[in-house]
């Protein structure tokens, strides 16, 4: 861990709710607000999670699954996503969500008028904003933990 946590204190409870009290839980309920309200169909909503969890190398990201009426992806579904490009796994809006997620943490200033073009022809303006609101929590809150090393001690209240 690369913060020190004091005796007997939960890593994640520490930092995200008492080490910094005035944004620390404002981060955790835009987090949580992520998987309790999100809209999107779990296959894609969890490709480009995962697909976010690979880049970002989060050990707890890529081992968690999101639940919705105790339903999860498939066992397997995370090498698939590793495997957006050529997977027979996946129909085009769960393709296009794993790379849209790629290219939002990789190469943002290289989504073209081509990726726009296929990315709306899938996805509504909300599933739009939608899914980027949703890459940008996954993206800057799974890079914290993993860079402050808490991905190895996470845990989420639901899970």
């Amino acid at each position: 861990m690369n913060i020190d946590i004091p005796a007997g204190k939960d890593p994640i409870t520490y930092v995200w709710g008492e080490m910094v009290p005035g944004i620390g839980p404002a981060a955790a309920k835009l987090s949580l607000a992520v998987y309790s309200d999100s809209t999107l169909g779990l296959r894609e909503f969890e490709a480009a999670r995962l697909r976010i969890a690979q880049i970002n190398g989060c050990v707890f990201c890529q081992d968690w699954r999101t639940e919705r009426d105790g339903v999860k992806v498939e066992a397997g579904f995370d090498v698939a996503v590793a495997q957006w490009r050529t997977t027979d796994s996946f129909d085009d809006r769960t393709r296009i969500a794993a790379e849209y997620a790629e290219r939002y943490a990789l190469d943002h200033h290289g989504i073209d008028d081509d990726f726009w073009l296929r990315f709306k022809a899938l996805y509504t303006q909300p599933e739009i904003v939608e899914l980027s609101m949703c890459i940008g929590s996954w993206l800057s809150f799974g890079r914290l933990n993993r860079i402050l090393g808490l991905d190895t001690a996470c845990a989420l209240p639901s899970h």
